[in-house]
Order: C-alpha cells, then sequence, then structure tokens
C-alpha cells in the first residue's frame, strides 16, 4: 500500500526460522514419548559439554580475543538441533518431518537456527560482567515460562480438536523462542550485540530498524 513501509526481513546475528509444515492432527500424542525419545540422550549429552566449551572458549576470547570457531559451531549445533526437536514436539508441533542427528545446519528442513561468526574480536572485558549483564534478560525468560507452557498445551490441543495449528498461538511461541535463544546466544560468548528486550513474532523476523 502507497505510503505503508513493507516489512523487511531481518538479518541480524541470531536467526530462528520456524516454518508450518501441515502437522497431524494426533501424531504429537506418541512424538515426545516415542519417537522423539532417541534423540534425547543425544541432547542431554550435548549440553552436559556446552557449558565446559562455554568456558574453555572464554578462556580462549581472553587471551586472544576470538571465539575459537571449532567450538562456537559446536555451541551453535546445540542450539540449532535442540530447536529443531522443539518444532517436532513440543512446544511447537509444527511438522512431522523427523529431525535429523546433526548439528549442522539443514536449510530444507522445517526450523533452523543460525547465528553468525563475530566479524571481529570479542570483547574480553565484558567477558566477567555477560552473566551480570544479561540477568534481566534471563530473569524475564524465566517469567515466560509459565505463559510458554500454557500456549504448549492449548496449541496442542488446538491442533488435536481444530487439526491445524493457530497461528496466533504459533507466532507468540515463536517470540517467546526467539527471545530465549536471542540471550543464550549472549549469555554463551557467541555475540557482544545485548539482545533486545521484544518478541519477534510469527515465521517471519521483522528488521525494526528498518521498517
Amino acid at each position: 500500500m502507497d505510503g505503508v513501509a513493507e516489512p523487511v526481513l531481518a538479518d541480524g546475528p541470531v536467526r530462528v526460522r520456524s516454518d508450518l509444515d501441515a502437522p497431524s492432527r494426533r501424531l504429537w500424542l506418541v512424538k515426545w514419548c516415542a519417537l522423539a525419545v532417541p534423540h534425547y540422550p543425544i541432547l542431554i549429552g550435548l549440553y552436559l559439554l556446552y557449558p565446559f566449551v562455554t568456558i574453555a572458549a572464554g578462556v580462549a576470547i581472553l587471551f586472544t580475543g576470538r571465539h575459537p570457531r571449532p567450538l562456537f559451531d559446536f555451541n551453535v549445533g546445540v542450539l540449532r538441533w535442540s530447536w529443531r526437536l522443539m518444532n517436532y514436539r513440543f512446544p511447537m508441533n509444527s511438522t512431522d518431518k523427523y529431525p535429523p542427528f546433526t548439528l549442522a545446519s539443514q536449510p530444507d528442513y522445517p526450523a533452523d537456527l543460525d547465528v553468525d561468526y563475530p566479524d571481529g574480536p570479542t570483547n574480553r572485558a565484558a567477558l566477567f560482567t555477560r552473566w551480570l549483564l544479561g540477568m534481566p534478560q534471563i530473569l524475564l525468560c524465566w517469567a515466560m515460562e509459565p505463559l510458554l507452557q500454557l500456549l504448549c498445551v492449548m496449541n496442542a490441543a488446538w491442533l488435536l480438536c481444530i487439526g491445524t495449528i493457530n497461528q496466533g498461538m504459533f507466532d507468540l511461541l515463536l517470540g517467546i523462542v526467539r527471545w530465549r535463544y536471542r540471550v543464550a546466544v549472549y549469555v554463551s560468548l557467541m555475540r557482544d550485540e545485548y539482545p533486545p528486550f521484544r518478541m519477534d513474532l510469527g515465521s517471519v523476523q521483522v528488521d525494526h530498524d528498518a521498517a
């Protein structure tokens, strides 16, 4: 429309994508307790390694100013794997396509997560205050957990009764998850940019500075 700015796709350093992929009305009932089970022990192991990799990256940043690329790619891969599983089962239930067993990006899968590797050196001085600076965001994410769980149940019930995902609940869930992953990236030393206090709703992330 004339005089109305068109939405601009965000090109930020943290990108979380989820595409609605016509999920089955009832398959979610067994996804979490049976079909997704092979992923659980692997993800538990990966998340046990995650803090040690983050600490190792912090030591490397302290002495070199750079986040080692292999450690960066590992932590991004862990977040990416967990996000694909979240799309397959709770909280999103957005696809019946089985998530792949890989840390690598899968552009053809209905869900993906990507974080840009920093172009320049990481702020070494902020390493010692990163958790303190991120605490307001962490507390907000914890405070949103009851809403996330409620929406998760409502979304699943809607799918069971109506046969489709409710777009409004899907958009809100995705916005909450995007916020949480931006905070995770920040406190995990992967990016220096302080995460914005906002939810980017829906399948399209909008560049708020350009819109």
